[in-house]
């Protein structure tokens, strides 16, 4: 959808409208399942009920015999490779000999209507045979585990250490969890895929990465890449789950083989199977101090549940072992970070990735080396925060600045809410009447977190923009053209604000992104505004040299269109050493703290939380609308980990693929939040800006939770925090 901003001029630093504002409120933006082309037909998948099985055969015959059924594909009808992946090619378009998760693709059918293909799909004979599932990654890891995948269960285990003194004062130990968090976008997978006469084929789909599921798509398909053209469709949320291929080379296999345009569109449960989650984690840490509590060194390992298939699990591991001690300043670390294959659905990209568990851990230690050092629990943490020039564990120099002390005073100097009101909609358990004060206490917690912004550890991070500038009825008007997802971060409202300030124009249209333009890369690690926002910013330059000094009109009047392409890189990263974990891996890094203010009804284990403060440094403020809505975002997503959003998971069988079931925070459940942000710009990035779209989640994990364990007086190692983890202990 080509979106068009309005005439008044808003550039950068202005909290401009969203172009799709008002057709999302009142229900008219079209999104991926809205897609429709007259003689389209529908896509079904067909799912292994298992979580480990050999297949032994499978039967297609009553599939076909179905009135109405077009085509019945499996791993025999895949015309070119037979396997696809982020990182590694390793997970199959279709399941050949064996599946390895709940909800493996085994077949699919194209019918006239969906309710014909789904009884088909429910026809075909698969004769399964039974295997135990790998379902622990701490025993996966253990000799004689069966093999999950290719040679060993270990998929990348990355250390990081410095110096070797782990000796100190006080020393706390702690366990902790974090379980399987959904991304839980309101918009199930769809797309639309459709022949051409080239014998290509044409997707529009709902995607966070264009170019990169064109390239795991056209080998598969048996095409050349000019032959596999993707399109963005109107994106119902990502937060990661679309970064890996989910109906995409289904839809296409079956539009070539019919010859006729497929609507692929999962519903809620079958969601649930068709996208990765949250790696679950278990991580021991151990934390050692001086009596006055500055850290000398912490020891930790984090095990990192993959799932059944790679993703994008390495990067994963690497964020959690560079981050895995904090934005702390620690002269001597252990930390080993291992990523594990098993029979469990596969996980990779989540809002926060791999930074999310490690911080819910370190953050956790860090209030009981507070209570062990008889410390207030900022207080700590402004003792030990890092500043620029510090050093992270892996020997990275933080070279922009990094206020952490101030941020963490600031925050605590922030009011408290008020006590608790006697509306019972302020109260545990809200209108149904659990309590009427008796049995609540209240409690405050901390959290403090830091996030690597684009992609590190050598990875070519960059984004292509086109942008024209040209009259059209006597006016200046630009397009900005670039293949970055709009997931509903407000991607398209950044680069037109881009195009205003660059050109000192009014009328700017930004382009459907397609891969007829270079990449941009993934909407994700927080990069767009980064990456895509520097390429739009250095095309709109390019076309401004141009102008030859003179005002656009006359410049355009004179010369006629002009268009300029650009790529933009960021500066860049190198792995990490695999010994020692020592490098340069990141380009950016993002912190955000928080303050957590909860009511425990302590008999029955419910909790309200009355208010979340939080102060993030974004660098340059390119939308304060928008940015103020993504901290917002990001809180809520850490609220409904540390509180109620788990898969649960039974012999690697999903228990709860619902939305009745699997609970996330709603408008009741989100409180009031109290925010400062503060622009310490970074002399690296494009107008000082840091990404701001994951920090917030990070942080807001652990003081929920803090503020539970100061309310109840419980350890409380593992989030989501249940009630019956408080209630009648």
């Amino acid at each position: 959808m080509t979106q068009t901003a309005g005439v008044t001029r808003q550039g950068v630093g202005e909290g401009a409208v969203r172009p799709d504002a008002a057709l999302k409120v009142t229900g008219e933006f079209a999104f991926a399942s809205d897609l429709w082309l007259d003689g389209m037909v529908w896509g079904v998948t067909l799912r292994s009920p298992h979580a480990s099985a050999w297949i032994r055969s499978v039967d297609v015959g009553p599939a076909l015999a179905v009135p109405g059924v077009l085509a019945v594909l499996t791993h025999e009808d895949v015309p070119g490779e037979k396997f696809y992946g982020l990182e590694h090619r390793d997970q199959p378009v279709l399941a050949i000999d064996q599946v390895r998760y709940q909800g493996e693709p085994v077949a699919l059918v194209a019918a006239e209507h969906p309710e014909t293909a789904r009884r088909a799909a429910a026809a075909i004979v698969v004769d399964y045979e039974m295997r135990e599932a790998v379902t622990d990654p701490r025993a996966a890891m253990e000799p004689g585990s069966p093999i999950v995948q290719g040679t060993g269960n270990v998929l990348r285990r990355q250390p990081v250490r410095v110096g070797d003194t782990f000796t100190a004062d006080v020393v706390v130990t702690g366990e902790y969890a974090v379980g399987m968090q959904d991304q839980a976008f309101l918009g199930p997978e769809s797309g639309l895929a459709v022949p051409a006469e080239d014998g290509g084929v044409d997707l529009y789909i709902a995607t966070q990465w264009l170019h990169v599921d064109r390239d795991q798509l056209a080998p598969c398909l048996g095409l050349p890449q000019e032959k596999v053209r993707l399109t963005l469709a109107g994106v119902g949320g990502a937060f990661g789950a679309r970064e890996d291929l989910s109906m995409q080379v289904h839809a296409c296999l079956l539009a070539l083989r019919t010859g006729r345009p497929v609507k692929m569109s999962y519903g809620r449960e079958e969601s649930f199977f068709g996208h990765v989650h949250r790696h679950p984690a278990t991580m021991r840490y151990e934390h050692g101090a001086t009596r006055d509590g500055r850290l000398v060194y912490v020891r930790a390992e984090i095990v990192l549940d993959g799932g059944a298939y790679c993703s994008s699990s390495p990067a994963v591991v690497g964020n959690a072992a560079s981050l895995g001690v904090g934005p702390y300043e620690v002269p001597n670390v252990d930390v080993v970070a291992v990523g594990v294959y098993t029979n469990n659905p596969p996980c990779g990209a989540m809002r926060g990735f791999g930074a999310v568990q490690a911080c819910y851990a370190y953050e956790s230690q860090m209030d009981r080396l507070a209570e062990a050092c008889g410390l207030d629990p900022v207080e700590i943490r402004v003792r030990n925060a890092v500043s620029q020039g510090s050093k992270l564990a892996t020997g990275q120099v933080i070279d922009s600045p990094a206020p952490l002390a101030d941020m963490l005073r600031e925050l605590a100097a922030m009011p408290l809410p008020a006590p608790p009101e006697d509306d019972l909609r302020a109260r545990p358990g809200g209108v149904s009447q659990t309590t009427h004060g008796e049995g609540v206490r209240r409690g405050v917690g901390y959290g403090v977190g830091i996030k690597n912004i684009c992609f590190s550890e050598g990875f070519d991070d960059y984004s292509t923009a086109r942008v024209r500038a040209e009259l059209v009825n006597g006016e200046p008007h630009v397009t900005v053209h670039t293949a970055a997802a709009e997931v509903g971060q407000g991607l398209v409202t950044i680069q037109a604000q881009i195009a205003r300030t660059e050109l000192g124009v009014d009328h700017v249209t930004v382009a459907t992104a397609d891969t007829t333009v270079g990449s941009a890369g993934s909407s994700s690690a927080s990069r767009q505004s980064y990456v895509t926002g520097g390429a739009v910013k250095a095309a709109c330059e390019a076309v401004r040299a141009r102008f030859e000094g003179l005002p656009a009109r006359e410049a355009l009047d004179k010369l006629g269109p002009i268009e300029e392409t650009r790529e933009f890189r960021h500066r860049p990263t190198y792995p990490l050493d695999p010994v020692t974990g020592q490098g340069d891996s990141h380009t950016q890094l993002a912190l955000c703290v928080h303050r957590a203010v909860v009511d425990v009804d302590v008999e029955l284990g419910l909790v309200k939380v009355v208010e979340l403060a939080a102060v993030q440094d974004v660098g340059r403020i390119l939308n304060p609308v928008a940015l103020e809505g993504q901290i917002h975002g990001g809180s809520a997503q850490g609220l409904g980990l540390a509180l109620m959003e788990e898969i649960q998971m039974r012999d690697g069988l999903v228990l709860n693929p619902s939305f009745t079931d699997y609970l996330i925070p709603t408008i009741l459940d989100m409180p009031p939040m109290r925010l400062s942000i503060l622009e310490n710009p970074d002399p690296a990035a494009p107008y000082g800006l840091r990404g701001a779209g994951e920090p917030s989640t990070l942080s807001s994990t652990p003081a929920v939770a803090a503020a539970v364990r100061d309310a109840t007086g419980l350890a409380l190692s593992r989030v989501p925090i249940r009630p019956q983890d408080i209630a009648l202990r």
